[in-house]
């Protein structure tokens, strides 16, 4: 008997995401329906992740860093990873500024009075970000799912681990073990991504209907655009020279992990599908494990694209033209707040406010882009996620090389 061939994930979520825009088409009239009856079940499906992604970054990397069984060799990964990202997110928002700059001329004069929303975040203090790196409270990081706090707590369990292991004969069987109950149970989860994109998508449809783009479709453009370029131009490049992977085939392989953040605008949710997606691609598990929790977290090429341009926006509509030296602490401000943002829907409104603030511009035009930040962010957190795979083809290559010349 033939066996019945099974659509791939990547199908059923595109399948998925094309329903959603109809349904949502459909919904523009009522969209009380749509966010009242079909996105409680997209909350069900990235409740499930939230739940999952706290312990599974916490024993992924610690079973990273226990493979490696070499505290220097943990230093080195750590080390690349670090330098990738700050590298990528500086281009991203120096082609974000650019773009924007180049481009200005059709953004559209908007009125600028009456503008009221109040950002939950101001102002980024280095030592205060600095100081909440670290946990307190072995719990505490679990239960407010701070990514940060997770990562060292894993990293120094890690390391004691690797020190203790000859006194006491450890096998780190136990941690392998936790990982793999983790990502069996994120497997499970991803299954249900399908439904999950529908029902995440179909509502941000029918509440902005066709109309989601009107007056602000040309900064939306330009935000694209640059999305685009960062991702076809620097990606293509870093995978293809320093990974030696086809961009093709870089891009074909990331499609599910793509269209599910796209619909999720989360790059911690996106996080077990990307690792997913990153390993088939030949990254090595022991990078993956370590590489992509991390850039869920501090790495936001995306989210730093869109503070270049949304500033430039905002900047033009109320008649102020950026110096070079604005540019230059935006670059900056953007590259080094992206580390303290959390990988959630909405985290790139938090950091406009700091770059806004940090080159004197009034922190109430973020109302400009309000109303759309949702469609900002699915582009955004597209390019986060492609960023961090890229990042780990990197670094798996580099290490196989190293290792090749030991």
């Amino acid at each position: 008997m033939q066996q019945k061939k099974k659509l791939a994930l990547s199908t059923q979520i595109f399948i998925a995401l094309v329903l959603a825009i109809i349904a949502g088409i459909a919904f523009t009239g009522n969209p009380a329906i749509a966010t009242n009856y079909i996105k409680p079940f997209g909350t069900i499906f990235l409740n499930l992740i939230k739940w999952i992604v706290c312990p599974l970054v916490f024993f992924s990397i610690m079973a990273g860093v226990v493979s490696m069984r070499d505290i220097r060799k943990v230093g080195a990964i750590g080390g690349r990873t670090v330098v990738y990202y700050m590298c990528t997110t500086a281009f991203a928002v120096a082609i974000g500024l650019l773009l924007a700059n180049l481009l200005k001329g059709i953004f559209p004069v908007l009125s600028t009075t009456d503008l009221s929303y109040e950002p939950s975040a101001t102002s980024v203090n280095f030592m205060d970000t600095l100081v909440g790196i670290f946990p307190s409270n072995f719990i505490k990081p679990f239960v407010d799912a701070n990514m940060l706090q997770i990562i060292v707590a894993s990293l120094f369990i890690g390391f004691a681990l690797i020190l203790i292991a000859d006194r006491h004969d450890i096998d780190f069987k136990v941690v392998d073990v936790a990982n793999d109950i983790c990502m069996k149970a994120m497997e499970m989860i991803l299954k249900l991504s399908p439904v999950g994109v529908f029902c995440l998508l179909c509502p941000v449809v029918a509440e902005n209907g066709p109309s989601v783009l009107g007056s602000l479709a040309k900064v939306l453009l330009v935000a694209y655009l640059c999305y685009v370029i960062h991702a076809v131009v620097v990606y293509s490049a870093s995978v293809k020279v320093l990974g030696h992977l086809s961009p093709i085939k870089f891009f074909k392989g990331m499609m599910p992990a793509i269209m599910m953040a796209f619909s999720s605008a989360s790059s911690v949710g996106t996080l077990p599908l990307n690792m997913e997606c990153a390993q088939k691609l030949g990254a090595d598990k022991e990078v993956t494990s370590f590489v992509l929790p991390l850039g869920a977290t501090i790495n936001m090429d995306g989210t730093a694209i869109y503070q270049g341009v949304c500033a430039v926006f905002i900047a033009s509509c109320f008649g102020i033209n950026l110096t070079f030296s604005q540019m230059l602490t935006i670059v900056l401000t953007a590259t080094l707040a992206s580390i303290g943002t959390a990988g959630v829907p909405g985290a790139g409104m938090v950091m406009l406010a700091m770059v806004l603030q940090s080159v004197g511009l009034p922190v109430e035009g973020i109302a400009l882009v309000a109303g759309v930040d949702r469609i900002f962010d699915m582009g955004r957190t597209v390019v986060n996620i492609t960023g961090d795979s890229s990042c780990a083809i990197v670094v798996s290559e580099m290490q196989r090389r190293r290792e090749a010349r030991k």
